[in-house]
């Protein structure tokens, strides 16, 4: 492996999170995971801890110049966090509405996809843990924290095998307790630190949410 790989796969950094957040382990908290990548870790995750296991969605809004890159994200409810955006600029603000537009309604039809047969499990006066397979820009998952703890959870944990340190830094005020592996200054894309980085797709996340809530 090379010297930035941390992890054999998902499954041992799902392994790996599972021992660092024992504390919650049989305290019957809320796996909320931000798809696809995490739902398998979050699968283990719930069993491990004997929780529950859900998903919540929040979405990069990509640039139009460079689709891999991240301007900022969105949540269900519409909710934006743009880090960057210059309010004043009329062509900007129109950019991004319609980029806004296309990927709410893309979280909309994600939800159809991935729970087609249950309502979001409600997470106020729960214990939520949000996980992702790793922490690059942080928009994403400053997006999915805002949607939990709009809906007030009793304690709101981040847990994630990796991250980039500046990004950690935009994640910790807004929860209660983050649980990180690792984080370094050196941060390309997730899939560096993961010897073996397979795509998770909508089949598989499908599935494994119909397993874990009986249907």
């Amino acid at each position: 492996m090379s010297e930035s790989v941390i992890f054999i796969d998902r499954t041992d950094a799902a392994e790996q999170l599972a021992a660092g957040l024992q504390e919650y382990q049989g305290r019957h908290p809320l796996i909320l995971v931000i798809p696809r990548g995490a739902v398998p870790m979050g699968k283990i995750l719930a069993e491990r801890l004997h929780g529950e296991l859900d998903i919540v969605l929040a979405h990069k809004l990509a640039s139009p110049f460079n689709p891999e890159f991240a301007i900022g994200a969105i949540d269900e409810t519409g909710w934006v966090y743009l880090p960057d955006t210059t309010e004043d600029d009329e062509d900007t603000i129109a950019m991004i509405e319609t980029i806004k537009e296309r990927q709410l309604a893309e979280l909309k039809q994600r939800r159809l996809r991935y729970t087609p047969f249950m309502h979001p499990i409600d997470p106020q006066g729960r214990i939520v843990i949000v996980v992702d397979d790793g922490l690059a820009t942080g928009a994403t998952m400053i997006a999915a924290l805002h949607a939990v703890r709009a809906k007030q959870p009793a304690e709101l944990i981040c847990a994630i095998p990796i991250a980039a340190s500046d990004s950690l830094e935009k994640i910790t005020p807004l929860v209660d307790k983050v649980v990180c592996l690792h984080e370094t200054w050196h941060f390309g894309v997730i899939s560096q630190f993961y010897a073996l980085f397979a795509q998770v797709d909508d089949e598989e996340v499908s599935q494994i949410l119909a397993a874990s809530n009986g249907d």
